[in-house]
Order: structure tokens, then sequence, then C-alpha cells
């Protein structure tokens, strides 16, 4: 890729770090209204300064999409390019659009979560030059698809999804405009067991990258963004104490495992529920104990699922909980806690107990407290993952476009890993941004991993 023959020497990247630090990057001209008429539709255009703010604050911690930026700048890989964008409205978000439009790029952007979405941020990427945005927080379904819907009538050449809505919606209700998609990329777990189910199907139409299952993407977003930023809505929603606290923990992949390691931290003891044998027994040897759902409901006092399935919490396992136990979920999608089964079991249900935190008060005056509507905790009650995480993901996301665009791909349609040199390649240039060196194989050290013949 032409992207990283011109990044190659780390003194350059030292040099272009410091140019982006000192302020290239976005425009801080608001401009409000520039698109209207075009495709915006967001709660108040008066809230764009503040979110410029906001995002020039993430953009100090995202200095690998900076370096991104200004290659694009050059390249110019997206010009006249249309990428419809389902993700969620934040000011990390806001980093990877201006990479996209630096490029060339037209980006017809939509929230993955109705409550995930901040108007300030919303506001700010309308006013610039080349993003077209449909979001407001906390809209109704009906209007949450029709805002996908608005996305696709700019006509798609790339995708980018986060949790496979915009793809679905996409291949169900616009099929017109499949021939003209290249392909595309979706970040999350639950977007691509849905995408492999239509590969399965013989319904997925383009070539479609695996962001979510990238190894920088495990280790940083998941492992270190979801676990942070998950304990930091929970935290801020109830602020409660978890020393001593028993914080049931459901799913053991790459989030809820880190989320456990995290709520062990702050001297909680931990409880697993898992499926999978292998990460059961991972669980069981990092000390934590396991228990299936039935059996950890009357003795735990905070519930986080983690598992990108549904029903993991059941009307059966509400009806067990202890007075006081608060609901958390992680995962993308509203259903992995029975919300409905809650309201039916609740007498009385308390809005807005604090923040983000709503009381339903059960027969007998058992009281159950659930976090965000049973939504994404870590991006309702909190502010979702930090910069410094989000700039690899979405690094490795706007590489995979640029490879996807370039035609180097080649792909069938379906769902493809990310390429191990995009995760090199990101990596390389986060050390960079940190000033950090590894060394090199020498030439006699690939010599002897090259050969057989060299034994004992």
């Amino acid at each position: 890729m032409d992207v990283h023959r011109a990044l190659a020497s780390a003194e350059t990247e030292v040099l272009v770090l410091a140019s982006v630090i000192n302020g290239v990057g976005v425009s801080s001209e608001t401009g409000s209204g520039r698109n209207s008429g075009l495709g915006s539709d967001i709660a108040d255009p008066g809230l764009a300064e503040g979110g410029l703010a906001r995002i020039a604050w993430a953009e100090r911690a995202m200095p690998v999409l900076g370096l991104l930026r200004e290659e694009c700048a050059s390249k110019q890989p997206f010009a006249g390019r249309s990428i419809a964008a389902c993700l969620h409205i934040t000011a990390e978000t806001a980093i990877l659009a201006g990479v996209l439009t630096a490029g060339g790029g037209r980006v017809h952007l939509a929230a993955s979560n109705p409550l995930s979405t901040q108007d300030d941020i919303a506001a700010a990427l309308a006013s610039q030059p080349g993003v077209f945005v449909n979001a407001k927080t906390g809209v109704d379904r009906e209007t949450y698809y029709a805002d996908l819907h608005r996305a696709l009538d700019g006509a798609p050449d790339l995708v980018v999804d986060d949790g496979g809505d915009l793809v679905n919606t996409l291949h169900a209700d616009r099929p017109e405009l499949l021939p003209a998609v290249v392909g595309g990329c979706e970040s999350t777990s639950t977007g691509v067991a849905r995408l492999r189910q239509m590969a399965a199907a013989g319904t997925l139409a383009f070539p479609v990258v695996a962001a979510d299952v990238s190894v920088t993407r495990r280790m940083f977003d998941n492992g270190y963004g979801t676990s942070q930023s998950v304990i930091d809505g929970l935290l801020r929603a109830t602020n409660i104490l978890l020393a001593g606290k028993t914080v049931v923990v459901a799913g053991y992949g790459s989030s809820g495992s880190a989320i456990a390691d995290r709520a062990a931290g702050f001297g909680a003891q931990v409880i697993v529920t898992e499926i999978d044998p292998v990460r059961a027994l991972d669980a069981i040897m990092r000390g934590h104990r396991v228990l299936p759902m039935a059996e950890a409901a009357p003795v735990g006092d905070v519930f986080i699922t983690a598992t990108g399935s549904r029903d993991v919490i059941t009307g059966e396992h509400l009806a067990a909980m202890r007075d006081g136990a608060v609901l958390a979920n992680a995962g993308h999608f509203d259903v992995e806690i029975d919300v409905r089964a809650l309201g039916d079991l609740a007498v009385r249900v308390n809005r807005g107990i604090r923040p983000y935190a709503d009381e339903y008060v059960l027969a007998g005056g058992r009281r159950l407290i659930l976090l965000a509507d049973g939504r994404v905790v870590n991006l309702i009650a909190a502010e979702g993952n930090p910069a410094a995480v989000m700039d690899l993901s979405f690094a490795a996301q706007a590489l995979a476009l640029m490879w996807l665009i370039s035609g180097e791909a080649g792909l069938p349609a379906g769902v493809h890993p990310m390429p191990a040199a995009i995760d090199t390649e990101v990596a390389r240039l986060k050390l960079a941004a940190h000033g950090t060196r590894i060394d090199e194989l020498t030439a006699a050290q690939r010599e002897y991993l090259a050969s057989w013949r060299q034994g004992s």
C-alpha cells in the first residue's frame, strides 16, 4: 500500500506527529448549516462549537489517525467516493470521518445506537464539508431506521457498520444500491456474527472486513478500552463501591475477561458465567468462580453482560436476585438482559433515580437497578472507549477501506479477516507515536527462522 511506503521513516513520523499535535486536523470553522438541505438532520446546529472543542481534545490522543489524515490528504484514496457509516456519534468517530473526507470521500453518517449519540458532536460533524449526519439522541426505532436509509441515500461505494444494521438494511430494503458497493468494515462481534449468517445463506453481496477479529482490536478496543469504559459507566451511574461486592460477568471473551479483571482490581469478588468450556477453564485459572447464571443470580450484587447473545439474564434469573442488584449490559444490542420481563415483574418503576439508572420495584419490595435501559452502558452512562484506544481501532478500519478501494484486495463477497499487515502497521505507527523503538531481526536470525536444517 502507498500509505505504508509513505510512512516508512520513523523520523518523518515524528515530524508529522508534531504537526498533528500542534493543531493540524479538524477545522475550527463551525459554518453551521453548511450541509443543511444536503442530508443532515441533527438536534441543534448551535451545539457545533462545543462539539468541535471536544473533537480537538480527542484528536490529541489519536496521532495514528492524524498520520493517516495527512497521507489521505496527499493521496486522495477516496476521491469521488461515497461512504455510508453507521457508528456511535462520538468525538473519536469524528476523527475517523475527518480522515475519510481528507481523502476526498463524502461521509453519510447515521447512529448505531440512539442513546449513544452526542448531539454536540453530531452538530460539529454536520458543520464540516463532506459530512452529512442523520442522528439525534434518544430517537425511536422508526426514526433510527429512517436515519439509516438517509445514510444509504448517498449511494455508497463503501460501508462502515457497527452492529450490522446498516448492511442488513442495505440488503433487505435497498438492493438496487448493492452493485455499486465495493466493500465494507464491521467493528463488532455481534455484527460479524450476523454477516457470517448472511454469507452462509448466500445473501451477502460484497466483501466485508471483520475489524472486530483483528489482533489490535481485540487487544486494545475490547481488552483495554471496553473494560475501562464499562466500569466507568457503572460507577458514574451508581457511585457504588465495588470493593467487597460480588460482580457477575456474563461472557468471558475478550471484553468479558478484561471487565472481570478490572472489577477484581477494584476489590470485587468475580463470578463468571460461560457456555464455552475453554473460556470457563481460563476464568477459573485466573482466580474467578464459574457458575451457571441460575446459581449466580441469587448471590450477585452487580451483573454485567458481555456475550453478544440474547436472553442471558431472563425473568427467572431476575426473580431470584437480591435487593439492590445492579444490571448493566456491555453488549451492542439491548437483548442480553430481558428488559421486558423485568418490566413485567415490577409493580413500580422509579425512572431516573440517578442519571441512566432506573429502579424496578418488585412484589415484596425488592429493587433491581437497570442501567442505560439495558443498552451499551459504556457509551450511554459514560463516554465510550478512550480516544487513545479508538485511535487504533479506527486507524485499522481506515486502512482496510483504503485497501478495499485500491483494488488490491480482490476479495469475493463474504466476511474476511483483517489483514495481518494492517494490524502490524497500526501497531508500528502507535509505537512511533509513543517514541518507542523495538528490535529487528538480524540477517542471521532471519536465516535461522527460515531454515529447517539448523537444529540443536
